[in-house]
């Protein structure tokens, strides 16, 4: 898998200014469906996963002040799914204590379901990073396009239609659909490098 590029540095200095509520208005809009989604895919019920979600997020804001961006200790990712994956095996844990033992061995079997490999959990990290990144390029660029380039876009590289498929629906040719799917893809590529690179 491609490695991607590194949060934004300036989005990690501006964090830094407990005030900056842009900023934080943006980490959340991007980590915290990542996060929540983590923890309920380990099993977390909705209030839990959300309750983790905070807990995450609160341990960030009190960490935030002494955010050094030194991409040589590793990245901002990297140590946001360890404090994640943690506060998710601490939870596992202090609740498979609380409970009594039913003898039932759906609870065993969801024990051992959580017992993955990092490689394998930071590569899910990664992958749901990698969509909530494509998600808000996506809600950022589709004013840009009339209706029918985005349409034929979603129906083709999401959907998976073919262009002939889509062309009928849409109202353009194949050809048409080909190139308004190309213009799209181009644009988020360059939204996403936008919203990855730092501020001028």
């Amino acid at each position: 898998m491609q490695e991607s590029p590194a949060t934004r540095a300036s989005l990690l200095v501006r964090l830094r200014d407990g005030g900056d509520a842009g900023a934080w208005r943006e980490f959340v809009h991007l980590y915290a469906p990542i996060i929540y989604g983590f923890a309920r895919k380990r099993g977390l019920q909705d209030a839990d996963a959300a309750d983790l979600m905070q807990e995450v997020l609160r341990s960030v804001a009190l960490a935030a002040k002494r955010l050094e961006y030194d991409p040589a200790r590793g990245s901002f990712r990297g140590w946001l799914f360890t404090i994640t994956r943690n506060k998710v095996f601490n939870f596992l844990e202090s609740r498979s204590r609380r409970v009594v033992g039913s003898g039932d061995s759906r609870v065993q079997k969801r024990l051992e379901e959580h017992a993955d490999s990092d490689g394998d959990m930071s590569a899910e990290w990664e992958t749901n990073y990698q969509r909530s990144m494509a998600s808000q390029a996506m809600e950022r660029v589709k004013g840009e396009f009339q209706a029918a380039t985005w349409d034929s876009f979603i129906q083709t590289a999401v959907e998976g239609r073919t262009p002939s498929q889509v062309a009928s629906r849409v109202g353009l040719s194949v050809g048409a659909v080909y190139v308004a799917k190309s213009r799209v893809i181009a644009r988020l590529r360059q939204e996403i490098e936008r919203m990855q690179g730092d501020d001028p």
